[in-house]
This record gives structure tokens, C-alpha cells and sequence, in this order.
């Protein structure tokens, strides 16, 4: 199955409630800190809720 890195490149601060938690929920929470998951349609919606928060990386 393919891997996604994920990367916060943006606060949560000013942002609203169901965003803040996305950002947990994917393991995220500092800015620069990175995570990596598998590339499932669960993931994939969350990662288009914060979209203008993160950086997502492609991994073989």
C-alpha cells in the first residue's frame, strides 16, 4: 500500500474547532512535524479539510 508523508507547515491558531482536531487527529499538532500514513480514502478526506495547513509527500 502506498505511504503519505504529511508535514504542518501552518499554526491551528485562529482556525476552527473540526480543524484543530483533523490536525490531531492526524497526528500533527506543532509546526515542521511530520508524520506518515497509509494512503486511504479516510486519510485522503482529511487531508483535503486541511489542506492549507500541511504539505503532503508522496512515498514509495
Amino acid at each position: 500500500m502506498a505511504r503519505i508523508k504529511i508535514t504542518q507547515t501552518k499554526s491551528t491558531i485562529d482556525r476552527k474547532r473540526p480543524q484543530k482536531r483533523t490536525i490531531e487527529a492526524l497526528g500533527l499538532g506543532k509546526i515542521r512535524k511530520t508524520v506518515v500514513h497509509n494512503d486511504t480514502p479516510q486519510i485522503r478526506g482529511m487531508i483535503r479539510a486541511v489542506s492549507h495547513l500541511i504539505e503532503v509527500e508522496e512515498i514509495d
